[in-house]
């Protein structure tokens, strides 16, 4: 097993990082710190470590939203990144010091990262 997932527990693992890179990049999702590695998009990290059901609702109507083709075609990636509402977590790499944030309805998801 890799350091990442030792070290940060991975519980809804839909990717597995290939080869055994080091976790060397911290970010902050939600207010809390998480380890991610260089090779990482936004998207494909939160997809390890967050339920996807968890990853965003809908601002129409609230539903659970997730990631979905991971190329930028499909807009279902939609997060907070560094204070800008609405960037596309699949086509953005994660970079020390990050801030990401779920665009999440109050009282809408009971899971936390």
């Amino acid at each position: 097993m890799n350091k990442l997932t030792t070290s940060f527990s991975a519980p809804f693992p839909l990717f597995r990082p290939i080869g055994d890179e080091p976790a060397e990049i911290l970010l902050e999702l939600d207010g809390k710190p998480l380890a991610a590695r260089a090779t990482d998009t936004v998207a494909s990290l939160l997809l390890r470590h967050i339920a996807p059901e968890t990853y965003r609702h809908s601002a129409v109507a609230g539903e659970p939203r997730a990631p979905l083709c991971l190329m930028g075609v499909c807009f279902e990636c939609l997060i907070e990144i560094d204070g800008q509402k609405n960037q596309q977590g699949c086509l953005v790499r994660v970079r020390d010091g990050m801030r990401v944030r779920r665009q999440i309805r109050e009282g809408g998801c009971d899971e936390q990262a």
